[in-house]
């Protein structure tokens, strides 16, 4: 229990749009400033197994939603910690765990049915509102309206609807690059899959429309034989035709790749200048030494086949036409100070990239996890066509409605719920903490109008209200837009509960250590017992 509310404690003071940043500094000296809970406990060295449960929590909370990393492991602490003060009281432990899953599901039924809100009748502001609440805590906050707009055009741009009608957003599809310089709002969105890489040989033209694209993952370069091979040779002159058949290797797997039709090439190995003449002379393009992630990207995005050999089912060399992709434009272009290659108009799928700019790498690093954490909440969204509001409004209601909840139930578990529905103010005191505000004041005003939204009819709207940490007041958090994704909400309580769940089922920590085989006939046994 101590070990996992220490690791709260470390991350708490980071949550809320007036959260502080922690700086990690590695053993070789590399320096992090991140105010992301992920990021943090990804960071730490810890030992203790009942805290990596936590650090391990926040990891799946940002792989499954990408936000609310932070907010989960402190509800995770919290719940934990009532659940020792109820230990101390002689409440078994089956009992509390019980009692924390009938109130997480009657939790999770609540927020659909009474705090959802469809995204249809929010109309198009609502995606942008969840980018700025995203972006609200993070580094880049004060310009959040021109990230935002940045952030919600990219989402646009590969969204697509799939063949049962749903709307998907493959955010693995935008690629962000970072290039340190000039300001923040510098940042510019491409739309086309931008590659942190340039053409083989200046002589290449740099712009093809209707681009054919080859991804190849092997070296274009000179075949050279294996070591240990032997070629025995009774006249020197037939020397020189060794190394030209060693030549004429490459040069037909490249002409086999240009008859194809391709006139893209982009490789994950190196061209050497003598196969670059082919295809200079060829006027195609060639980009060498490109990463093998975006080479994948590229691929899917254009419809071409990621090729590692050229070898085919009956053991000779072929490159097929089908393998090529399809895009209306491949250029390099100078955007900042670098040279990049962009595929505009890819025909499989759309594609888009960033470039973020930023006074130096640790600040670029923070607005790379900031805008990816906020590509994450509207993907949620956009998904799942559903928001709930931000601002310590979810867990105040929930708070007010598990504690009316609890004295409707004649049983143990009733203890639990309360507790848990006590844990949950934990969010809107810290947010209110953090933002250097009186939180029992402000808690308690807002517990009040839940309250009256859940019990007087003429109040229910009510339900909407939550916390304004800059002018330490309460608000309509709808009307505002504070928005967070309904997944979000959700998964982070399950995930909580399920990880307090899984240390209380824990009862004694039991350590093995292996005993040390010594040999009985080692030199120094041998002198102990008198034999030498």
């Amino acid at each position: 229990m101590t070990a996992a509310v220490a690791i709260a404690n470390i991350v708490k003071s980071s949550l809320g749009p007036v959260g502080l940043d922690k700086m990690l500094v590695d053993e070789v000296g590399d320096v992090t400033v991140t105010n992301d809970g992920a990021t943090i406990l990804k960071l730490l060295e810890v030992e203790h197994p009942a805290a990596k449960v936590l650090c391990e929590l926040a990891q799946l909370q940002d792989e499954e939603v990408g936000d609310g990393t932070t907010s989960v492991v402190i509800v995770a602490a919290e719940l934990l910690r009532a659940a020792d003060e109820l230990i101390k009281q002689k409440i078994h432990p089956t009992t509390i765990i019980n009692g924390y899953k009938l109130a997480c599901k009657e939790s999770v039924k609540f927020i659909q049915e009474n705090l959802a809100i469809n995204t249809a009748e929010l109309g198009k502001s609502c995606l942008l509102n969840v980018a700025k609440t995203s972006m609200s805590s993070k580094i880049i906050g004060s310009d959040r309206d021109f990230f935002a707009n940045i952030v919600v055009q990219c989402a646009e741009t590969v969204k697509f609807t799939n063949s049962k009608g749903d709307a998907k957003c493959p955010i693995k599809t935008i690629n962000i690059l970072k290039a340190h310089g000039k300001s923040t709002r510098e940042s510019t969105l491409v739309r086309g899959y931008a590659l942190n890489c340039t053409v083989g040989s200046q002589l290449m033209p740099k712009c093809i429309k209707n681009a054919r694209i080859a991804c190849i993952d092997f070296s274009l370069q000179k075949s050279k034989m294996k070591m240990g091979i032997q070629v025995v040779v009774d006249d020197p002159s037939k020397l020189e035709a060794v190394r030209q058949r060693e030549a004429d290797i490459t040069k037909e797997k490249i002409e086999m790749i240009l008859n194809a039709g391709a006139n893209v090439i982009l490789t994950t190995g190196g061209i050497d200048d003598m196969c670059l003449k082919y295809f200079v002379e060829a006027g195609a393009m060639a980009v060498r030494r490109c990463k093998k992630e975006d080479l994948k990207r590229i691929a899917r995005a254009t419809g071409a086949a990621f090729v590692a050999s050229l070898s085919n089912l009956e053991g000779e060399e072929s490159f097929e036409p089908s393998f090529l992709g399809s895009a209306d434009e491949v250029v390099q272009e100078r955007i900042c100070d670098d040279e990049l290659i962009l595929v505009k108009g890819t025909k499989a799928k759309p594609s888009a990239s960033i470039i973020l700019r930023g006074a130096n790498d640790i600040y670029v690093d923070e607005m790379d996890r900031s805008v990816h954490d906020s590509l994450c909440a509207v993907k949620r969204v956009i998904e799942s066509r559903s928001v709930v509001p931000g601002g310590g409004c979810v867990e105040s209601a929930l708070s007010i409605y598990l504690e009316n909840f609890a004295t409707s139930l004649g049983s143990r578990e009733q203890l639990a719920i309360a507790a848990f529905a006590q844990a949950m103010l934990v969010i809107p005191k810290t947010l209110v903490v953090n933002a250097a505000k009186d939180s029992t004041e402000l808690v308690a005003k807002l517990r009040a109008f839940h309250n009256a939204a859940q019990t007087i009819e003429a109040k229910r709207q009510f339900k909407w209200i939550g916390l304004d940490l800059e002018n330490g007041k309460c608000r309509d958090n709808r009307e505002a837009g504070v928005l967070e994704p309904e997944m979000s909400k959700i998964k982070s309580l399950k995930f909580a509960t399920e990880a307090a769940i899984t240390i209380l089922r824990i009862d004694d920590m039991i350590k093995i250590y292996q005993p040390s085989k010594e040999d009985p006939n080692s030199y120094a046994n041998a002198v102990k017992s008198g034999r030498l």
